[in-house]
């Protein structure tokens, strides 16, 4: 079974999805941001490796993931999202981190 599951990306990233608002994509179930991922890389491969190191899996450092106004990029991969994201009422929102000084 799969779910459609929205999802916010930022500039740099949507250039590279030749895409322009948020997306929309079928997710296999259990959804959770590691089958989000792959759904986005699979739909979108320019975005391979953009997203979560491909050797290791690990979401790249400046890569951040909400949910509404809550930071959940420190929650493994393979917990399931909230049912709002699931069930495709609210959108994951991946964020480009900022670092400066």
């Amino acid at each position: 079974m799969t779910r459609d599951v929205r999802v916010v990306l930022p500039a740099h990233l949507k250039t590279l999805a030749g895409v322009t608002s948020e997306v929309t994509v079928a997710v296999r179930n259990p959804v959770n941001a590691y089958s989000v991922i792959d759904a986005l890389e699979a739909t979108y491969p320019a975005l391979r490796g953009t997203i979560r190191d491909p050797a290791t899996g690990r979401r790249r450092p400046f890569i951040r993931f909400f949910v509404g106004q809550d930071d959940i990029s420190h929650q493994p991969l393979d917990e399931p999202l909230p049912p709002d994201v699931a069930d495709g009422r609210e959108p994951l929102y991946v964020i480009g981190a900022m670092a400066g000084g």
